[in-house]
């Protein structure tokens, strides 16, 4: 017996949807049906958050709370109006991702499961240049989204006095992104480690809430600004994306003057819509307000002459960087003097 399916148009295109009625988000039985309707009611912003930008599909297509499955290559059956952009990984291999440049291509994504997009922070027309500077708070065991949130006020003030205009998101689960648009004129090594340096100078104003430590066993209690998320092939969920949580939340993009105030579950497929309606999108100027990478590429150089801080470790899956430390973590280090990867950290 067939699936049962519904067709939607979506601009131009057909777009098939089928099972809708499956429950996707148990906390209130919202469908695949629905979930897909969310992406429509926030067309122009989910739109322009992926726009141009290859894209790695989360998808579970059992729903939130089923397995997950990790796609970067875009399925090879898909209509023909499915754009794609061609991307290499760290390892030398390459692939063809989602390339979003109309709604019907997210609706389509919807269909097959996705549930976040997560896009790289650079776009098709030179995948190798970010045009995005990301800023990752994420809250460590012992800390949560209000010590989040309290971190992201010192980034806004230290935003502002460099004369950066930072856009500020929910992550739709316990911290929150800021995301600073920049000219695409450097390489995703460069956007690191400004980052790194932003990191650590926000570490030195506030070194009780924040940490730039890799190795988890160094952490804390603190809110970890994660700098590696700024390393090539890796990617954090759009603004509008939803969540893989029973309860549906959603990566809300925020006012400033909301951030103290918010909670990660104030915002999910069932509030957003009509929020949306009345805002718009939040993030709309984002493209309007490019930030000057050289002036964090000078606290870069101020870390290394005054601070003899250079590179910090990069993730497993990646090859040894020049000038990078022992890539292990140190409780193992005291032990076994050889440097090896050590593929049982968080990412």
């Amino acid at each position: 017996m067939p699936s049962p399916f519904v067709e939607i148009e979506v601009g131009d295109h057909t777009v098939k949807v089928t099972n809708p009625d499956k429950v996707y988000f148990s906390a209130r039985g919202e469908t695949k049906l629905d979930h897909v309707n969310y992406y429509l009611s926030v067309g122009d912003g989910i739109v322009r958050a992926l726009w141009q930008r290859p894209t790695q599909l989360k998808r579970h297509p059992d729903g939130a709370e089923g397995e997950a499955i990790y796609q970067k290559r875009v399925p090879e059956h898909r209509p023909e109006w499915i754009e794609t952009a061609r991307v290499s990984f760290p390892s030398g291999r390459h692939a063809d991702e989602l390339c979003v440049t109309h709604l019907a291509a997210v609706a389509w994504a919807a269909n097959l499961g996705t549930i976040d997009f997560h896009p790289w922070p650079s776009r098709r027309t030179d995948v190798e240049k970010p045009d995005e500077l990301r800023i990752d708070l994420d809250p460590q065991p012992g800390t949560t989204f209000a010590d989040a949130k309290v971190v992201a006020g010192h980034v806004h003030e230290m935003l502002d006095e460099i004369g950066y205009v930072g856009w500020p998101k929910t992550s739709g689960n316990r911290g929150i992104h800021i995301y600073c648009r920049i000219e695409p004129l450097w390489g995703f090594k460069d956007v690191r480690r400004c980052a790194l340096a932003f990191g650590r100078e926000l570490e030195r104003r506030v070194p009780d809430l924040v940490t730039t430590k890799w190795w988890k066993e160094e952490r804390g209690e603190k809110v970890f600004l994660d700098f590696n998320q700024n390393a090539k092939d890796r990617t954090i969920a759009s603004a509008y994306s939803v969540r893989a949580r029973r309860d549906a939340c959603v990566s809300a993009p925020l006012r400033w003057d909301e951030v103290a105030d918010c909670e990660t579950e104030d915002f999910t497929i069932a509030t957003m819509p009509a929020r949306f309606a009345s805002l718009g999108d939040l993030h709309a100027g984002i493209d309007e307000a490019v930030c000057d990478l050289r002036v964090l590429l000078e606290w870069v150089e101020r870390d290394e002459r005054d601070h003899d801080l250079g590179e910090a470790p990069w993730p497993p899956n990646y090859p040894k960087m020049e000038g990078e430390p022992m890539r292990v973590q140190p409780s193992r280090a005291r032990k076994q003097p050889a440097p090896t990867d050590d593929p049982s950290i968080a990412e």
